[in-house]
């Protein structure tokens, strides 16, 4: 019985959908989720300059995290200035039998770091001369399906750079009732969104009188049919033979029943969402429509998102893709805080610019950021949905920082800096 005064356990949960469901709802449909952490160190970053311990420096932003079991599981990797890797891994793939410690070959998905490959995709065939950044809707979809005004105009480079004026997805009831189930369940809320649902929409798709860029999953899924239906090929197969084949991505795919390590993935787990799911519950793996693969649909490990990372920042065999990979980093679209670039973020913090994704999806975050000028980058994945990165800005900010140090360090740095790739255990 409760007490006097207190409200019933279950007038309690229905107020709480009340307030929060309509929240996240109008937060589905607009702007980004997520909280990175900015803060800048000196003291550590010193600390860093003159130990290298890595390890510890991992484990100190992480701490927070292991304390608060956060999440089952997660996985850092870092690209160090002299082009080597480590590892760090805490916690397990999944609770039970089949549990594991994630290391740096663990399949997550990827979730929204999804779209670097697809941009980077388009990306290449622009420098192949097969696509133009300026191409419209229109070229691709007119004979096709019955466009809108503001639809047809509508160039491959807004769709890659968040600006054409797409939705993150369509607002319906049909999303509203889905996305309240999936507060409950972890269950898919985009299942309905195909490629007929998204043609449709397409058609009577009225843009904003007033330029306002956002984020949008859709745009993504609608940028990966085009590929597709240009070179009359699936996008998996077109990614795989344009980028990941040419840079030996062999973990990375939509079809993760055919990557390596399968049985041995890491499982999601609900995290700051599902709302309604205990903490460390296991979710449904989302399996996403065709046209949406390209929004959300990739996975992946550490070791083959920092082999990608370190493409964007050391020159390739191949002259065309690294011409393609540079592409996508260039800024088109300035802002006081966070500028974009295809796909990639880019912001200042402290005097240091980084280059980042964050993707979600049910079950799973994931972070790659690189620090162009040191030649730096950090991969943070795990097998729980939270909002908050709290480990991939913040260490790239502190490495550096601590590089500010080494030039006063008599040249001991690169003795102590020439590391062979490892993966440790946190």
């Amino acid at each position: 019985m409760p007490s006097s005064g207190s409200i019933p356990p279950r007038i309690s949960f229905i107020t709480d959908l009340m307030i929060v469901v309509p929240f996240f709802i109008l937060l589905a449909g607009c702007g980004t989720f997520s909280q990175i952490e900015r803060n800048i160190d000196d003291f550590a970053a010193l600390r860093y300059a003159y130990t290298g311990d890595l390890h510890a420096e991992i484990r100190d932003l992480a701490q927070p995290q292991i304390e608060q079991d956060t999440t089952p599981g997660f996985v850092v990797g870092v690209l160090l200035p002299d082009g080597s890797k480590q590892f760090f891994g805490c916690g397990v793939t999944e609770h039970g039998a089949g549990r594991r410690r994630p290391g740096d070959d663990t399949l997550f998905a990827l979730g929204s770091t999804t779209k670097g490959f697809v941009s980077a995709t388009a990306a290449i065939l622009v420098q192949e001369g097969s696509l133009s950044w300026d191409d419209t809707l229109e070229d691709f979809l007119a004979d096709r399906t019955r466009l809108s005004s503001d639809a047809a105009k509508i160039t491959l480079l807004q769709l890659a750079t968040h600006s054409s004026g797409l939705p993150r997805q369509p607002f319906t009831p049909r999303f509203a009732a889905y996305f309240m189930q999936y507060l409950l369940t972890g269950k898919n809320f985009y299942r309905h969104i195909d490629r007929d649902y998204l043609m449709d929409y397409l058609s009577g798709f009225r843009a904003s009188s007033v330029f306002t860029p956002g984020y949008s999953n859709i745009g993504y899924g609608i940028l990966g049919h085009v590929m597709e239906l240009h070179t009359g090929k699936k996008l998996g197969d077109l990614m795989h033979e344009k980028l990941l084949e040419p840079l030996e991505l062999n973990a990375t795919g939509f079809e993760p029943a055919k990557l390596p390590g399968h049985s041995e993935r890491a499982r999601p787990h609900a995290g700051d969402h599902p709302k309604f799911m205990r903490r460390g519950k296991p979710v449904p793996e989302w399996q996403f429509t065709e046209i949406l693969l390209g929004a959300a649909g990739l996975y992946s490990n550490a070791e083959d998102l920092l082999t990608f990372a370190r493409a964007h920042l050391y020159p390739v065999d191949d002259a065309l893709l690294d011409r393609a990979l540079q592409d996508t980093l260039k800024v088109r679209h300035e802002r006081s805080g966070i500028s974009r670039a295809p796909a990639w973020a880019v912001e200042a913090v402290g005097g240091h610019e980084i280059t980042y994704q964050i993707g979600f999806v049910s079950g799973y975050s994931a972070y790659i950021g690189m620090d162009r000028d040191n030649k730096t980058a950090v991969v943070v994945l795990q097998n729980s949905l939270n909002w908050t990165e709290n480990i991939g800005h913040q260490l790239l900010l502190r490495m550096a920082r601590a590089a500010l140090f080494f030039d006063h360090n008599d040249g001991k740095e690169k003795d102590r800096r020439n590391h062979v790739v490892h993966y440790t255990r946190l």
